[in-house]
């Protein structure tokens, strides 16, 4: 199969979540995403509508919302573009029922893929080596004393958020 046999014309729906504070913010902040989406080439937004922001239970003023935002793609390519750049919550594709790839569409879906991962792996290998240096000046200026006091803290927070989390799906 050649390229020109490739499935054209791809719609589907994105939810894009966010959450924080203020709620107008949110607001403002999927508007803006939506016109990013808008101005991605090869891609067309068909219909779009954002949810009032609602206050998440038991957060002191932090909010969450969404956005359902239909697009219709020239390819299978770009819908891969979109869920990296903008990591929607949930993709639903309306049409068509099926999708023909060749080789060099798959080609340049595996390339956007791996170009991601390798973006992502040199973020993670930066933190982790600010990390490191943090933890050296941390042990300049604080006695090893204080420092296992602050990751004693810490662990006992991540417990306590584990504990609810896990007595509100009971």
């Amino acid at each position: 199969m050649d390229r020109e046999k490739e499935t054209r014309g791809i719609r589907a729906i994105l939810i894009i979540e966010v959450l924080g504070k203020p709620a107008e913010h949110l607001t403002q902040t999927l508007q803006n995403l939506i016109k990013n989406i808008e101005e991605e080439p090869k891609v067309q937004v068909i219909e779009q509508k954002i949810n009032e922001p609602i206050l998440i239970k038991d957060q002191k003023n932090f909010y969450t919302s969404f956005a359902e935002i239909e697009v219709e793609v020239e390819e299978i390519l770009y819908l891969a573009v979109l869920m990296f750049k903008y990591m929607p919550a949930h993709i639903e594709i309306i049409n068509p029922e099926l999708i023909a790839l060749t080789n060099n569409g798959w080609n340049d879906i595996l390339n956007e893929l791996t170009r991601r991962l390798h973006g992502y792996e040199e973020i993670a290998r930066i933190i982790q080596a600010e990390r490191g240096i943090l933890e050296k000046r941390l042990k300049e200026v604080l006695s090893p004393q204080q420092i296992e006091n602050l990751f004693a803290k810490r662990e006992e927070e991540i417990k306590e958020k584990s504990t609810k989390k896990k007595s509100k799906k009971k």
